[in-house]
């Protein structure tokens, strides 16, 4: 669920300023300090595994109780993330004006505010949905800042942890309305892990200098020229296309869904192939761009053309 690359671009606060322009102030602070963007691409996969689970009978109780739990979790997540890595976020252009290491608020206050945001959300998932999605909010939860957060200053494998950790969404968002796991939901998780890994792969060579500086250990530090880590992108890109066609050869999906997801596959290998035979900056934006613009695309195949 927490990247770096979906950062917000914020400006500092005046040194002197009114109430009435405060406001605007804060609400941007906190747009960062939640990470809206990433926030909300948990909330859409969540609601993908609701409408997947739900067939025609749409419950909208439940969805609205399922995003409503499900986004306090996530945007806790992403603060309690900047609280543990205020001090590395100072090293980086790219992250050293966001609100805690800007000095814009109090590490304490955020940290405070991601416990109780994070505890009323898996609390009101276990209540008003179920227990099952409480119990992957918080295993989200655990993944990221347990185990993906402090890995990224150790070992590459944190991407593949941080992938796992993006990919239970859906799934939650499933057992939200069929508290078991079955084939569509293994599928779901599937197809998210195996997309964020070319994703979050670009993401770790375009900017490989500025993590090098802050210490984060997104590459193997043997891969200089950046063979393997191509290598890798292409691969999980190759087994995403082979996913994808699960649904069709299941029967489960139409012929439109799987001409769709063909063509988006199609746009994904040749963008792979190009940064393998060439490791630049250029190819690795040409690779994260063609993810970014997949995975709506696909995800709306999904539920527009679901059986």
């Amino acid at each position: 669920m927490n990247r770096s690359s979906n950062q917000i671009s914020v400006s500092s606060i005046p040194i002197a300023i009114q109430p009435d322009e405060a406001v605007p102030g804060i609400l941007s602070d906190l747009m960062v300090l939640f990470k809206v963007r990433l926030t909300s691409l948990v909330l859409v996969t969540t609601f993908v595994g609701i409408s997947l689970a739900s067939g025609d009978s749409l419950d909208w109780l439940r969805l609205a109780s399922t995003m409503l739990g499900t986004a306090l979790v996530a945007a806790a997540s992403q603060a309690l993330n900047q609280v543990i890595e205020m001090d590395v976020d100072r090293l980086m252009e790219r992250t050293k004006d966001r609100p805690l290491p800007g000095g814009r608020m109090k590490r304490q206050n955020a940290l405070l505010l991601g416990i109780g945001m994070a505890l009323s959300g898996i609390i009101y998932l276990g209540l008003a949905v179920n227990l099952v999605s409480a119990y992957l909010a918080a295993a989200t939860m655990f993944v990221y800042l347990g185990l993906y957060t402090p890995l990224k200053r150790h070992s590459p494998l944190c991407i593949s942890i941080g992938a796992i950790a993006g990919a239970i969404p859906p799934v939650l968002g499933w057992a939200s309305v069929r508290p078991h796991f079955e084939t569509g939901a293994t599928i779901l998780f599937c197809v998210l892990f195996l997309w964020q890994m070319p994703h979050f792969l670009a993401i770790a060579w375009m900017y490989k200098d500025e993590y090098a500086q802050a210490g984060f250990v997104m590459l193997r530090r043997k891969d200089r020229g950046g063979i393997l880590t191509a290598l890798e992108s292409l691969l999980f890109t190759i087994a995403l296309a082979a996913v994808t066609f699960v649904p069709v050869y299941l029967k489960t999906a139409s012929l439109t869904f799987g001409i769709g997801a063909l063509i988006c596959d199609l746009a994904m290998l040749v963008c792979a192939f190009r940064f393998l035979s060439e490791r630049s900056r250029p190819n690795a934006v040409r690779l994260f761009l063609a993810s970014i613009i997949y995975l709506p695309i696909f995800l709306s195949l999904m539920v527009f053309t679901k059986n």
